[in-house]
């Protein structure tokens, strides 16, 4: 089969579309022909080295996966061949304690399709059975494959960690990325009103779009303040971070007293500076969050299925030029997802 791999950590130009041989399935899993892929940061970084990470070389990247189910294993009796389905991107042991609370993103064992097993940069790609989701009949493939890593990032963050609460404010970052315009619809779906950040005044009418109340451009020095000028200088009541050290001062002073910062990732820095004395005599809680559970997915693709929530698509490129699809996420030129078609 045609795949994309790397052979070694680098740059895009590690990427190789090359034959491969095809995934053989264990009994409890199932072999999905992928008719689309995502990208997410997680792909970058992984290409790049992640330190103390071994990643099993060549790889195949992937974390978003739609597509068809052309065979099962035994054990799985859920679903059968030629289902349209998508992926939950999520791996973990089934049988701890915390996967058994229902929290499987704290398992200790917790992997992610295309992270340290092979992904869906390929024409086929083997997976537990209980990974997969039918796909709602509305959606597109890239659509499909747009939603499960940035739906369920966001969801943990907003409902499960934060819990957004109706006529509650929301600033969220970065609303060109596949999180962030998630987060501004489940934002909005929960009743809150949703100020977005982005680095471009077209990036700043698509989020308008997507349903944000008001929008700032962080480029510019002092956005912080144009946040506070927003809220009648109150702050905001929940800040969803992302971006990490580059925001991350303006997103502690852009809270109200008794605010909420829930933050998942540190795409542009993981060494931000804190102010603790604004953390304690402002009453603030910093809040991680990392991936979700299954169950949480499930939760979210019933606002998927009623419109609710949808797949925003950048755009879709062929298999064979996720290098460029690589340099173009690299450049932040996309708003939304990028999509690879095999």
């Amino acid at each position: 089969m045609k795949a994309v791999v790397f052979r070694e950590h680098g740059g895009p130009d590690v990427l190789e579309y090359t034959d491969v041989p095809e995934p053989h399935i264990r009994s409890n899993e199932v072999l999905i022909q992928v008719k689309a892929c995502a990208l997410n940061h997680l792909d970058l970084f992984v290409r790049g080295g992640l330190p103390g990470i071994e990643i099993a070389l060549p790889h195949i990247l992937g974390n978003d996966v739609a597509g068809i189910v052309r065979e099962v294993g035994e054990l799985v009796t859920w679903v059968k061949p030629n289902d349209e389905v998508l992926l939950q991107p999520g791996l973990s042991c089934g049988h701890c304690a915390e996967c058994l609370r229902g929290e499987d993103n704290l398992c200790r064992e917790y992997d992610m399709i295309g992270y340290r097993h092979d992904g869906g940069y390929a024409e086929l790609v083997a997976v537990p059975g209980v990974n997969v989701i039918p796909k709602p009949a509305t959606l597109s493939w890239e659509e499909a494959a747009s939603l499960p890593l940035v739906t369920l990032t966001a969801w943990h963050m907003l409902v499960t960690r934060a819990k957004l609460q109706a006529g509650e404010s929301l600033l969220v970052h970065a609303a060109g990325s596949g999180v962030g315009s998630s987060a501004i619809q489940i934002g909005k779906l929960f009743g809150a009103r949703v100020i977005a950040t982005a680095g471009s005044d077209d990036k700043l009418t698509k989020a308008r779009e997507l349903g944000a109340d008001e929008v700032i451009n962080y480029t510019q020095a002092g956005w912080p303040k144009e946040v506070r000028r927003l809220t009648n200088r109150v702050g905001v009541d929940v800040v969803f971070e992302h971006t990490g050290a580059a925001t991350w001062e303006g997103s502690i002073s852009s809270l109200r007293n008794n605010g909420r910062l829930v933050t998942c990732g540190a795409t542009s820095g993981y060494d931000a500076r804190t102010d603790i004395r604004q953390v304690f005599y402002r009453h603030l809680t910093i809040l991680g969050s990392f991936m979700g559970s299954k169950a949480e997915l499930l939760a979210a693709m019933k606002f998927v299925e009623q419109g609710k929530i949808r797949g925003v698509v950048d755009r879709a490129l062929p298999l064979g030029e996720a290098r460029r699809a690589h340099e173009l996420m690299e450049d932040r030129a996309q708003f939304g997802k990028l999509v690879l078609v095999p």
